[in-house]
């Protein structure tokens, strides 16, 4: 075996060598045939192409080999299991390698043309756009932004293509997968067009050095003391936060693991030559052990087609752009992949029953896991490493919508979770409609899960990240399809204010018994013994454990001093004593890759200061201590990386993150949704009904189902203690899915009053010692808008502690409380704001039904003695009608 490898080893260092001189004998011979000034003849063009195409397979046919040779040998290191986590495949891999075709034939021909007088800027400047359109041609990169014929697809207008192309009409490419990610603001490259911010350690930005990231992570994001629990939300809330990510957006590395031009791998260079852009270490670095290594190594992440030199296809010749190989739409592409072959690959065609593949060698408990991957190689084999068990059996990686499913095992219980409630969804439909074939089951479990997951961001998730504020002012009432918003997700949201949940993640993956208690068989693994380690999932314990532990205990909350636990920051990717990488260097490094501009602009373009000194950017972070210490590295604010400046920003009120973030977040979902023809409010997407029935979404009832949890917090973002229980399952309703039944929709009209009480039921289990709960029912309809809404019938008022007369909740017991209301409003643009001591806290989540709305909310809020909670009517919200209700009631003290 090892003759075999050395014999592979020899073979493409022959065929580099050869390759070698292909490139100088096309360059002398390019000299020859082209004369300065005149268009290029269609010899040299495909002289130059051909020679391009050669390096470029056999560079990435050299890294594939060398990387699949590494894993079989467990010789893989952190970066390289994370560049195989990062590599594009499919349709998007040929994406990407049509780019680096055009990238390297244009690079080719520039520097065999004779020299100018002028030094030249882009390629443009000595290649003319016309050749340019043939090389895009010959390299497949102008198939690439090819605009598709929608005409052929069928039922545009009920179902979405795996891909999103044709969402739009008018602009079919528009939010769909294999195309660059958007630019709010242009890009800043250190030469214009494509070389990273901090490339060249000397040059100075804005009059300052660039600090090197490591360094920054050391001094900034460390985290100095004990971590904090959040005191609201469980780390389902973190993980949820990936698994969205994971449907809106992966921008791939390169492919290849060696520099195009001089062929140096980038595992083993700290020099800087395309893609390598290692990151250095500081040689004060704070980690322990030996210091062997100067740099980890980085791979820039693979440019899209027609960009930077060659970027005229954009109509943007100066400047690279980087690739969203996924839809931007919300709809549950994780699950079923971007593009028609991988959502096919995932369905179970061996029947007609529109079902999703499973495992055929394990089963969780006789519940479904997600099938194996076929590989040739097994990244996934960490058992034995990570047990220190030489014989422990392996498992392979498992396989679902998005590539990154085994990244962390919350997130494959995650992924399991909905390829069953897609399987549950599929088989249920074809009870209620037996003469639905497979495609059309499919299609509509497919269009479900869609819907689910767009309430439950909207309603559920959101609030808790941007705030209440911005919910009101860009995430309200759904305003309708727009088809001349662009979805595409921006390269800030992807690479930046979409990663704040990195300072939410624990040091550890909790597992949790039946009563929600440390798991004595299956103990909760610190995080970086969960990487990669979907054998956790089939030998120990399946998904229970973990999704209790993700609804049953607290996420991190990122403050200041405590930025990202040193699980990621020290042993992110550690399978055994090799060098870890360090996530808050890679965010960083990642913004510098793509150009994104420094903090202060981002903080203009959201209409918010731009500090300028170290007095103003304490201000802004309120902390002068953290000034001083950015200031110190960075010389100036504009300089800050804009994922740390977001990160570091204290929070907005009632959110997780700070302004800047909550801005760019609020705007990246308001384009997703108004963007969005098939979003599941949108007229004559699903019918008025089915709409109901969404609207009700519970992902506390898809954890029942599709599990064998017996209860759970019926709001599982939401952190309570399990105290005396959580709600059992058979007390969550179930979804309704008479709606598809075929020929089973009628108009529905609002919902009634309640009506009368049911059987007294079995007692509960000991509650609050104290009796601080009240529900009221508005009474009277159209109440004032502006002022506090007075809810005058009294259901229950345990201590009088609502006053029918003002309209107030007073606390007189501290602690954490839950605050709900429903109502039904007959108005425009209505909603409901809920306030304490005259500050926002909650904005409705309103939906328009068919000639009224629908509003409700619920939180859980911590209150002190003396604290008053109320409703506002807002602008058409005095619609409300009299059955609208208002409960609240203390959760627990603290």
């Amino acid at each position: 075996m090892l003759q075999d490898f050395r014999g592979h080893r020899l073979f493409f260092a022959e065929m580099n060598r050869l390759l070698g001189l292909l490139v100088v004998a096309v360059s002398l011979c390019l000299q020859c045939q082209v004369n300065a000034g005149s268009r290029l003849s269609m010899g040299v063009i495909e002289e130059a192409v051909a020679a391009a195409i050669a390096n470029v397979d056999s560079l990435y046919e050299y890294s594939r080999r060398e990387s699949l040779d590494r894993v079989r040998r467990n010789a893989a290191n952190p970066s390289e299991i994370l560049r195989l986590l990062k590599q594009p495949v499919g349709l998007s891999r040929s994406a990407v390698r049509a780019a680096d075709y055009m990238e390297n034939a244009v690079t080719l021909i520039k520097r065999s043309l004779p020299r100018r007088q002028k030094r030249s800027i882009n390629a443009t400047d000595l290649i003319s756009e016309e050749d340019l359109k043939v090389i895009a041609t010959l390299t497949g990169c102008a198939q690439q932004q090819r605009v598709p014929s929608c005409a052929p697809t069928p039922n545009l207008d009920r179902y979405r293509t795996a891909s999103g192309v044709c969402n739009n009409r008018n602009n079919p490419r528009w939010g769909s997968s294999n195309t660059p990610l958007a630019r709010w603001l242009p890009s800043e490259y250190e030469d214009g067009i494509s070389t990273p911010k901090g490339w060249t350690s000397d040059q100075r930005v804005n009059g300052h050095f660039l600090p090197l990231v490591r360094e920054v992570s050391n001094n900034i994001l460390a985290a100095n003391g004990d971590l904090i629990n959040d005191p609201l939300y469980t780390h389902m809330v973190t993980i949820f936060g990936q698994w969205t990510d994971h449907d809106l957006s992966f921008t791939p590395h390169s492919p290849s693991i060696r520099s195009f031009n001089e062929g140096v791998d980038c595992q083993k260079t700290c020099a800087r030559t395309e893609p390598c852009f290692p990151i250095e270490i500081p040689k004060n670095d704070s980690r322990p052990g030996p210091r062997t290594d100067e740099c980890f190594p980085f791979f820039r992440s693979a440019p899209a087609c027609g960009s930077g030199n060659t970027g005229y296809l954009f109509g943007d010749r100066n400047r690279r752009q980087q690739m969203n190989t996924l839809t931007a739409y919300i709809d549950a592409s994780q699950v079923y992949g971007s593009d028609d072959t991988k959502a096919r690959f995932l369905r179970d065609l061996s029947t007609d029953k529109g079902l999703l593949r499973v495992n055929t060698q394990f089963t969780d408990n006789g519940n479904e896991l997600l099938p194996f991957s076929t590989a040739s190689v097994n990244p996934c084999a960490t058992r034995a490493r990570i047990t220190n068990v030489s014989n422990a059996q392996e498992v392979p990686c498992f396989v679902a919508g998005d590539d990154r499913t085994n990244e962390n095992i919350g997130l494959a219980a995650i992924h399991t979770l909905m390829m069953r409630e897609h399987n549950r969804l599929a088989r249920a439909l074809a009870k209620l409609n037996p003469h639905w074939d497979g495609e059309r089951l499919y299609q509509e479990a497919r269009k479900i899960m869609g819907g689910f997951f767009q309430v439950l961001t909207f309603r559920d998730y959101l609030l808790h990240i941007v705030g209440p504020d911005f919910i009101a002012r860009q995430l309200s009432t759904y305003p309708g399809y727009n088809e001349n918003i662009d979805p595409s997700i921006s390269n800030v949201f992807a690479t930046a204010a979409y990663r704040f949940a990195h300072l939410m993640i624990q040091p550890i993956m909790f597992r949790l018994n039946e009563q929600y208690q440390e798991h004595p068989n299956y103990p909760s693994p610190v995080l970086h013994r969960n990487f990669f380690a979907p054998w956790r999932v089939v030998f120990e314990g399946g998904l229970d454990p973990i999704v209790r532990g993700l609804v049953g205990r607290q996420a991190k909350l990122n403050t200041q001093d405590r930025m990202m636990n040193e699980e990621l920051r020290d042993r992110l990717f550690k399978f055994s004593a090799r060098l870890a990488l360090d996530l808050a260097a890679l965010n960083m490094q990642r913004s510098r890759d793509h150009g994104l501009p420094g903090y202060n602009k981002w903080r203009q373009f959201c209409g918010l200061s731009q500090p300028q000194n170290e007095r103003e950017l304490a201000q802004v972070l309120n902390n002068t201590i953290l000034a001083r210490k950015l200031l110190d590295l960075y010389g100036t604010p504009s300089n800050i990386d804009v994922w740390l400046g977001g990160v570091a920003e204290p929070f907005v009120n009632g959110g997780r993150v700070g302004p800047l973030f909550a801005c760019l977040i609020a705007t990246q979902f308001q384009k997703v949704r108004e963007g969005d023809r098939l979003w599941w409010e949108n007229d004559g997407v699903f019918t008025e009904d089915q709409k109901a029935s969404l609207r009700e979404t519970s992902l506390a009832r898809i954890i029942c189902d599709n599990t064998d949890i017996n209860e759970v917090p019926i709001k599982p973002f939401q952190y309570r203690p399990r105290g005396s229980g959580y709600t059992r399952c058979e007390d969550i309703p179930e979804f309704d899915l008479s709606p598809w039944r075929d020929g089973g929709n009628t108009p529905r009209g609002p919902q009634g009053p309640p009506g009368p009480p049911g059987p007294r039921g079995p007692p509960g289990p000991p509650g609050n010692s104290v009796n601080v709960a009240f529900s009221v029912r508005l009474g009277n309809n159209n109440p004032n808008a502006g002022t506090p809404i007075v809810f005058s019938d009294v259901i229950y008022n345990g201590q009088n502690s609502y006053d029918t007369k003002t309209g107030f909740f007073t606390c007189q017991e501290p602690g954490v409380y839950e605050f709900e209301f429903h109502g039904t409003i007959y108005e425009n643009a209505a909603s409901v704001d809920m306030l304490r001591n005259g500050k926002l806290i909650l904005h409705s989540f309103t939906t328009r039904q068919s000639g009224f709305f629908t509003t409700s909310g619920s939180i859980y809020i911590r209150l002190e003695r003396g604290d008053k909670v109320w409703l506002v009517a807002n602008h058409g919200g005095n619609g409300l009608t009299r059955d609208s209700l208002f409960s609240g009631h203390l959760l627990f003290t603290e």
